[in-house]
């Protein structure tokens, strides 16, 4: 079946990007590294020692990402990365993977034990849903992710831990802000220089889980 149009356009400019090229040249997963890159180095939430978990983490980038940054000691791993996706995800050395959907009791059970009853210090989602074209319906799928990531949070989060989520302006986007501005001390909103330009989407950080 020959490609549309617009599939043509996106592949052209998918594999012309400089991101994806410094990407595959330097052995990243995915063009996102450089979005989560240019946010830590902005909000420096990352901390040595810290328990994260990744949301919707395939094919692995920000797991791989923040698995570097939290580096090992004496040929340990410090800190602990636990990535979550329905999707299968190649293994990454040092990242706990769990494959399922994190809204199931046993995809829970399972994130249970990995946490040992140790609470979570910050919460990363760069979920979106399958673009179907259809801008309403995008919106409310893209939307209905980023509320499962803000439930996830205010349910794992430590006091006073910090939440990363990806965001697409558009219908609900003011008042998801709103409602997360009230668990929160602060919300930022921030938009990397690796995200299109023509793209909606943000990124809302927040920090300080009350």
């Amino acid at each position: 079946m020959p490609r549309s149009k617009s599939s043509q356009r996106w592949l052209k400019e998918h594999f012309s990007d400089p991101y994806v090229k410094r990407a595959q040249a330097e052995g990243w997963r995915s063009r996102a590294v450089f979005k989560l890159d240019e946010l830590l180095a902005r909000d420096p939430v990352l901390k040595p020692g810290m328990i994260v978990v990744d949301l919707g983490a395939a094919p692995g980038g920000w797991s791989q990402m923040v698995r570097q940054r939290l580096g090992e000691k004496n040929g340990e791993w410090q800190g602990r990365v636990i990535a979550l996706d329905i999707l299968p995800m190649q293994g990454i050395a040092g990242v706990d993977f769990i494959e399922g959907d994190f809204r199931e009791e046993t995809v829970l059970k399972q994130l249970g034990a990995a946490l040992g009853g140790a609470a979570v210090d910050l919460v990363l989602s760069d979920m979106a849903p399958n673009i179907s074209g259809v801008g309403v319906a995008d919106q409310a799928r893209a939307m209905h992710l980023a509320e499962l990531a803000a439930e996830f949070s205010a349910v794992h989060l430590k006091p006073g831990g910090a939440f990363l989520v990806k965001l697409f302006q558009g219908r609900d986007f003011d008042e998801y802000l709103k409602n997360l501005r009230s668990g929160y001390e602060r919300v930022s909103i921030r938009k990397p220089k690796a995200s299109r330009a023509r793209s909606p989407e943000v990124y809302a950080l927040a920090i300080g889980r009350q």
